[in-house]
């Protein structure tokens, strides 16, 4: 028997052992922190806007986060009453991965609740913007524009439909 007949019969080279154990962390470390902001499920914007009712709802193509994985709950479900969204500030629904703002008297905004960044979900609103807690990428209450931070991409609109002092999905 060779040397090379010994090896093979008593499992994998070490060569391909330590490459393998190189690509798994390294797969690990890339799906924790590899968030994209390629955003290619928002960019939907041919699902058309739907016009609002006295200007009062916010109106969107209903598109999610590309890291999201998912919808931001089911349409018609009743969010909240516009008593509990303060003007100038919003208010996260994470269940429903919804964050619903009132940039303005009477003006309710809706957005994905999953930072376009890495997937995280925003915590909170402060002084006109939406927080995440992950990296710190902060977002417009009045378009989920970057305000600042590492994400590149806005918070995509989720249609909300605003009847008397109720918020429901679209």
């Amino acid at each position: 028997m060779t040397s090379a007949s010994i090896k093979s019969a008593s499992g994998p080279a070490r060569r391909t052992v330590v490459a393998a154990a190189g690509a798994a962390g390294l797969s690990v470390a890339l799906t924790a922190c590899g968030g994209s902001d390629d955003d290619s499920s928002s960019s939907s914007s041919s699902a058309g806007a739907a016009g609002s009712a006295g200007g009062t709802a916010a109106a969107s193509t209903g598109g999610t986060s590309g890291t999201s994985g998912g919808d931001n709950g089911a349409a018609g479900a009743a969010l909240t009453k516009t008593a509990d969204i303060p003007e100038g500030g919003g208010k996260v629904f994470g269940s429903e991965k919804v964050v619903v703002t009132q940039p303005t008297a009477g003006t309710y905004k809706a957005f994905s609740a999953v930072c376009t960044h890495a997937g995280c979900a925003v915590k909170s609103i402060s002084d006109g913007v939406i927080n995440c807690p992950c990296h710190n990428s902060n977002f417009s209450i009045a378009d989920g524009s970057v305000k600042s931070g590492p994400a590149r991409k806005p918070l995509p609109e989720v249609p909300i439909k605003v009847s008397g002092d109720s918020i429901t999905l679209a």
